[in-house]
């Protein structure tokens, strides 16, 4: 199989090439700083690609070369992105359109230079990285949450619209897991002192997790190429028991709620 990886400088992409490599796998492993994937050597089977994911013409050059390597895209892992920190009146424009481009834009624009191969093949799998954040907010991480809530939406709506060329998808949400992702790929929006006890809580949430994380990169890695042998790998995977009691509470309170509005909820309604 030929593996599309973003991402791969550092925590769930480099583990997955990794991973990959050491099974044999072909893989196309794509990273902003090609110097970043250095460690990953494998003559015939690896093709390091410099690839910025929010630049279309360079997306479609990394695509076109991983065809005349290898001929075909079997596996899409979009992996790349990272978190802006901070509420929503704090982060700048400039901030907020970064966060979209990359995890949401940038993430589309990979899927749709590779699912006109997958619907020539008549089969493939994607995998998105979204987020416990997906699924569940956290005050000083609205624009991450938002980011991944636009890609739970939409790979959602995708899986249903790929089913009949026998395209799979899986939108995947970690917890926390011990990557660089609390420490260096996390961006922070200037503080405004009102948000101290509300978002501002982030901030300080991040300087003790680093480092910390119960979720193992190397586990979730090959869970995730486990799934590949799936029939019917399934529309979402939360990864790490944080995750898991995470959303199961959120799912529970949500539900709690509907019951307590539904007589108003349903009134709605015209009266015939």
């Amino acid at each position: 199989m030929v593996w599309f990886i973003t991402g791969c400088s550092s925590g769930f992409g480099k583990e997955l090439a990794r991973q990959l490599l050491k099974k044999g796998e072909q893989v196309v492993a794509t990273a902003r700083n090609l110097d970043s994937l250095q460690d990953l050597d494998s003559e015939k089977q690896l093709l390091k690609l410099s690839l910025d994911i929010t630049d279309q013409s360079a997306v479609d050059s990394a695509v076109k070369e991983a065809i005349s390597r290898f001929e075909r895209i079997d596996v899409l892992i979009n992996n790349a992105g990272y978190g802006l920190g901070g509420g929503l009146e704090e982060a700048s424009d400039e901030q907020i359109r970064a966060q979209f481009e990359t995890n949401v834009f940038g993430t589309i624009q990979v899927t749709k230079a590779i699912l006109p191969l997958m619907r020539e093949q008549k089969s493939g799998y994607i995998q998105v990285l979204s987020s416990i954040a997906g699924l569940v907010s956290t005050p000083g991480f609205a624009y991450y949450n938002g980011s991944k809530f636009a890609l739970e939406g939409m790979f959602e709506a995708l899986q249903q619209e790929v089913r009949p060329f026998g395209i799979k998808v899986t939108i995947v949400e970690p917890g926390p897991f011990r990557t660089e992702f609390a420490g260096s790929s996390i961006k922070l929006a200037d503080p405004i002192p009102a948000y101290a006890e509300t978002a501002g809580k982030i901030r300080n949430y991040f300087d003790k997790t680093n480092g910390n994380q119960l979720g193992d990169p190397v586990k979730a890695a090959e869970i995730l190429i486990g799934l590949v042998e799936r029939d019917e790998p399934p529309l979402r995977l939360l990864l790490g028991n944080w995750a898991v009691d995470r959303y199961t509470q959120k799912l529970e309170t949500e539900l709690k709620h509907i019951k307590a509005w539904e007589e108003l909820s349903r009134s709605a309604d015209f009266d015939d």
